[in-house]
């Protein structure tokens, strides 16, 4: 999937800065035919194409997004990133809770993490084999599902002032503490970064060094998703209206004195969160 990415996005920019043109993804789609047709790239026709193709409707979809002003450009993807593959409806099937990927013999084996869903039942709409930067591996199910049941009305109006010292006031009068995620492992960090840059490029012990940076960050992400998900959950249970800051966080992180601790806090992904009540407006900024 990141061979097809890469490859596609580096034609792309040729045809558009040589010719001016702009390429469609019929065009793409046609060439990644071709390619399985050529002696070098014969191997894409080992895997199942419905994932290659997603790659070029991923990528026709961030370029639209780009011309329409809503993203930036999109990048060439590096193989130490995150790498993802999705397969629709006809590249898999569920049998017994076993999962069968198109063009492989054997099933692929996956932890459950539900202990009150089975997972023989799900009749997914789309599976993501995805991986992590510190190599760890993850199969993600889209399944189709009623709308939850609206919670019952609470009666309140809660306003939140984010911050640095405490993470947010309410206008209850209830502080709630910043953890600082990032601070509080900042130092193994900064001795496995250490370690890092002393190994050689390209050398086995640099990637299982690069591998544990890689952990120390997932662990701190997930530490601080948790704690953002407690918290806004807290506040909507509470709240029918939730009012809010409305930060310029991007603007904000430009500052080198607090870039790090507001990054930290992650206030740009807090705000989001605090409008998932089914039954309430979405929440309000000032």
């Amino acid at each position: 999937m990141r061979l097809v990415w890469n490859k596609t996005l580096a034609e792309r920019h040729a045809a558009y800065h040589q010719r001016g043109a702009r390429t469609s993804y019929k065009q793409t789609d046609a060439a990644l035919t071709g390619w399985k047709k050529t002696e070098d790239l014969a191997f894409l026709s080992e895997v199942s194409s419905v994932p290659l193709q997603q790659t070029l409707r991923h990528q026709h979809a961030a370029f639209a997004n780009f011309f329409a002003g809503r993203a930036k450009y999109p990048r060439f993807k590096n193989r130490n990133s995150r790498q993802s593959a999705h397969y629709t409806r006809s590249a898999f099937r569920m049998n017994n809770g076993e999962l069968f990927m198109a063009k492989t013999r054997t099933p692929l084996r996956f932890v459950w993490s539900f202990d009150d869903v089975e997972a023989s039942a799900l009749n997914p709409t789309m599976v993501v084999i995805s991986r992590d930067p510190d190599g760890r591996w993850y199969v993600t199910f889209a399944v189709d599902t009623d709308a939850p049941e609206p919670m019952d009305e609470a009666g309140h109006a809660i306003g939140v002032d984010l911050g640095v010292k405490d993470f947010a006031v309410t206008s209850d009068g209830e502080s709630i503490a910043n953890p600082r995620h990032l601070e509080r492992k900042a130092r193994n960090l900064a001795r496995y970064q250490r370690r890092m840059a002393r190994c050689e490029r390209g050398s086995m012990n640099r990637r299982k060094a690069k591998a544990k940076v890689a952990r120390a960050h997932r662990k701190v992400r997930n530490a601080r998703k948790d704690f953002l998900h407690r918290t806004s959950t807290n506040l909507v249970r509470r709240a029918d209206t939730i009012v809010i800051e409305d930060l310029a966080v991007t603007n904000m992180v430009k500052n080198h004195a607090l870039a790090r601790v507001i990054s930290d806090a992650g206030w740009g992904s807090s705000a989001g969160n605090w409008s998932t009540r089914p039954n309430a407006p979405a929440a309000r900024s000032w």
